[in-house]
């Protein structure tokens, strides 16, 4: 979706010479997650089949938030190698983390809420769920509350006003929105390669019944907005390009033909070395199935950390 089945949104130099960022000519993207096992809370909307795809890969282009292009990961690793000519890349990076709870006029989350999806970032990129250390952590700089009825239900087609409103900081500060997102999406998130051609919709969204202990059946463990930041930070899906190469760029995470749907035993879909990565919180899994963050995804975050955001602030 741009994390889980739901979409990534924008997900997606201090040093002379860098080379300029990709064009921004994708269409937003999000942690498209099926919605299947969500609606399984709300017997009242009959449950759908769950797509092996992004949910909103059917929807029609305008209807969702804009994503990465297949083509992308091949050409930001082009560009890494490039940007990141004589450049030092940070060991530890700490994220200034603004978050903004938006509402119809009822508010559905407490600064408890978010402290508990704060402490659950952190957690995970710490790898304290299992996998690896990432180094990187997340701190807490402030909490507001918006009331706005449209901004809420829909912030996906309310994407630019909102977020050119409320939106702070640079490259480096993570805008997260928590609102409530459709049937068919749990988040979204923007690329760090995206920030250059729009700053003010840099950011992530994820809905307010995904973060710990909400209402969503199987998306309660505060994983959406895992999964969404892993975009934020310029992480790929674990799915991307199927079995085809680059895949999702990382040569630790093995490829894989589709994204994974609930939470099987085990998932074997190309016939590359290596199983699924179906406990990796970049495929699509329910929350109680992810885990971890591999080595050279850590390593991935930290390059485009210092690519695109460190020195959009520089």
């Amino acid at each position: 979706m741009a994390r889980r089945a739901t979409a990534v949104s924008l997900a997606c130099l201090l040093a002379a010479g860098l080379a300029p960022p990709l064009p921004l000519d994708a269409t937003p993207t999000s942690r498209c997650e099926s919605s299947a096992a969500r609606l399984a809370a709300r017997p009242a909307v009959r449950p759908t089949a769950r797509p092996t795809v992004r949910p909103n890969a059917g929807m029609p282009k305008a209807t969702g938030p804009r994503s990465p292009l297949p083509e992308d990961v091949a050409k930001v690793m082009a560009e890494l190698k490039v940007r990141l000519r004589g450049v030092a890349v940070p060991a530890r990076i700490t994220v200034p983390t603004r978050v903004v709870v938006l509402t119809d006029g009822r508010r559905k989350v407490s600064e408890q809420a978010v402290k508990a999806q704060i402490d659950v970032l952190n957690a995970a990129y710490a790898g304290r769920n299992g996998g690896v250390d990432t180094g990187v952590r997340f701190k807490l700089e402030s909490v507001s509350v918006k009331e706005n009825a449209g901004w809420f239900t829909d912030p996906v087609g309310g994407e630019k006003d909102m977020k050119t409103r409320l939106h702070q900081g640079g490259a480096q500060t993570l805008n997260l929105y928590i609102a409530q997102l459709s049937e068919l999406m749990l988040g979204f998130a923007s690329y760090p390669y995206w920030y250059a051609g729009a700053p003010a919709l840099d950011g992530v969204v994820i809905d307010w019944r995904s973060l710990p202990g909400g209402p969503m059946t199987n998306y309660d463990k505060g994983y959406t907005g895992v999964h969404e930041i892993g975009h934020w930070l310029g992480l790929f899906h674990t799915f991307e390009n199927g079995c085809d190469e680059p895949g999702d760029g990382i040569a630790d995470t093995a490829p894989e033909a589709r994204a994974t749907e609930g939470c099987p035993e085990g998932k074997d879909t190309c016939t590359h070395a290596g199983s699924d990565p179906m406990r990796n919180y970049m495929d699509y899994t329910h929350d109680r199935c992810m885990s971890e963050f591999t080595q050279g995804q850590a390593d991935r975050m930290h390059e485009m950390w210092t690519a695109y955001r460190r020195s959009a602030d520089a």
